[in-house]
């Protein structure tokens, strides 16, 4: 895993051909079948509807809260909506999240097509949506005032951030504002944002420490960005995430983490899963921190060092991308009484330190939709639908495969931009670290710029190298490297 690339030129070769080498080799969606984009406009038309085919009618009245959206710049496919409020000594947060279900029809052209994209994937030179924009960006969409059918959270949290009671129904919702993350920021910083927004903040930070209490980790990665440099190439920054991204995703998590109790309770539902790092891979990561200067003292624990870093220093940022490596191996896994009957058999997220269940992006994530359908129905005491139970089994094969794919995509647009930025430096010595070896040789670790390469050597474990930049391939986005003499 590596910090993902979000802005790049992709209009500007070799970019934009290296961009679109990923596109044909990951089979990544281009335009939607004509019948998947005329069943969409037919939903549009026809507004939603219950997810048995009836009209809908028992919905909870929540246009008077006043939610709001918190996003990067320019998106519009809004899947969360957010309200919080203090509640005597604690706080009652409510989260609105799009009901796709109201407008995707189990086993309709939309809905056969989102099983064959799984996930929206995103490069920096476009999105390919899992859902047409005429409902992922339009009338799906959360987007501010205007009525949108929803599913609510009502999460109540005591003084210090632990869940006393949590519920999910179907709403109704007028959210008040389109918020992005620098402008939410900048009114945090500057005294001036509305109580909502300042609960935002303090309740991210009581559900970040619960986090660190249980042994959760969130590694908030940097993302890269590709400017300009005065040689007429180019520079890879990393660029340091916002606090308010990482209270936001706190949001996100809760949800997820009630989402799971219930679908547990329930015996019948989908969790996200990833297994706890092996003992390999924190060797690696500590011979990591040793190659850019990140002090790791004895016997304290990764998430600790995690925890304590500068997302605004270079080596830092490069640290986090590879303790990245340590969440590998996510997956996903069917509840049913043979998982769910002995506390020890539940499967937990070692990210998290806890059962959790992926519904709070039904817009760009196939799995929400079915997941949220199970919730709402153990909410109301009702059986799950037999549409989203049948197809559980199918949703977890289509879940991995659709992650490996945007797994693959983010990689090979790290790996095709790296290229890029030292396709001009051939012929140059860097200073590196060896972190890691493979059938080819050894991996090095050089620090600056924060690239991680194979090179043909015999060198210990741990060893500086002094490396000199080989070959830059850019069609197989292979950065080649050898020793300095």
């Amino acid at each position: 895993m590596a910090a993902p690339v979000v802005h790049a030129p992709g209009d500007v070769a070799p970019f934009r051909e290296a961009f679109g080498r990923i596109r044909s080799e990951f089979d990544v969606p281009a335009a939607f079948p004509a019948a998947v984009d005329a069943e969409a406009a037919s939903v549009v038309q026809r507004g939603p509807v219950a997810p048995d085919g009836a009209r809908q009618s028992a919905r909870l009245d929540a246009r008077d809260v006043p939610f709001v959206t918190i996003d990067p710049v320019g998106s519009l496919d809004l899947d969360q909506a957010f309200h919080a409020e203090r509640d005597g000594e604690g706080f009652r947060v409510r989260y609105a999240i799009a009901d796709v279900a109201a407008f995707v029809v189990s086993g309709g052209a939309l809905d056969r097509e989102s099983f064959a994209r799984g996930v929206t994937l995103y490069l920096p030179d476009g999105r390919a949506p899992m859902l047409p924009d005429a409902l992922g960006e339009g009338a799906a969409s959360l987007l501010p005032d205007r009525e949108r059918v929803a599913l609510v959270w009502t999460i109540d949290l005591d003084a210090s951030g632990a869940t006393t009671s949590a519920r999910l129904e179907r709403a109704i919702v007028r959210s008040r504002a389109k918020l992005d993350y620098p402008g939410v920021q900048a009114a945090l910083d500057a005294d001036r944002a509305d109580e909502p927004l300042q609960l935002l903040r303090e309740i991210g930070k009581l559900r970040l420490a619960l986090e660190a209490a249980r042994g959760g980790i969130s590694l908030d990665l940097p993302s890269q960005e590709v400017t300009p440099s005065a040689d007429g190439g180019f520079v890879l920054e990393y660029a340091a995430p916002l606090a308010v991204e990482s209270w936001n995703a706190q949001i996100s998590l809760l949800a997820g983490m009630e989402a799971a109790k219930i679908m547990i309770e329930a015996r019948a539902g989908i969790l996200r899963t990833v297994p706890a790092p092996e003992a390999f891979q924190l060797d690696r990561l500590r011979r990591s921190a040793h190659a850019l200067g990140v002090v790791w003292p004895d016997g304290r624990p990764w998430s600790e060092v995690v925890r304590s870093l500068d997302r605004s220093d270079p080596d830092c940022a490069a640290f986090l991308t590879q303790a990245a490596h340590l969440l590998r191996g996510a997956g996903y896994v069917k509840l049913d009484a043979s998982n769910t009957t002995d506390p020890a058999a539940i499967p937990t997220h070692a990210g998290v330190a806890a059962p959790y269940a992926h519904v709070t992006a039904p817009l760009r994530r196939l799995a929400d939709r079915y997941a949220n359908e199970i919730v709402l129905a153990h909410c109301t005491g009702a059986e799950p639908p037999q549409w989203a139970l049948g197809a559980l089994d199918e949703l977890v094969t289509t879940m991995q495969e659709a992650n490996h794919r945007d797994a693959g995509v983010d990689r090979a647009v790290v790996d095709a931009v790296e290229c890029a930025v030292l396709a001009r430096r051939v012929g140059e010595q860097f200073d590196g670290i060896v972190i890691d070896r493979n059938k080819q040789g050894v991996v090095v670790q050089i620090q600056n710029p924060a690239v991680v390469a194979p090179m043909d050597a015999d060198i210990a474990l741990g060893e500086p190298v002094r490396v000199t930049l080989a070959a830059v391939d850019p069609i197989r986005r292979r950065v080649e490297l050898a020793v300095a003499h």
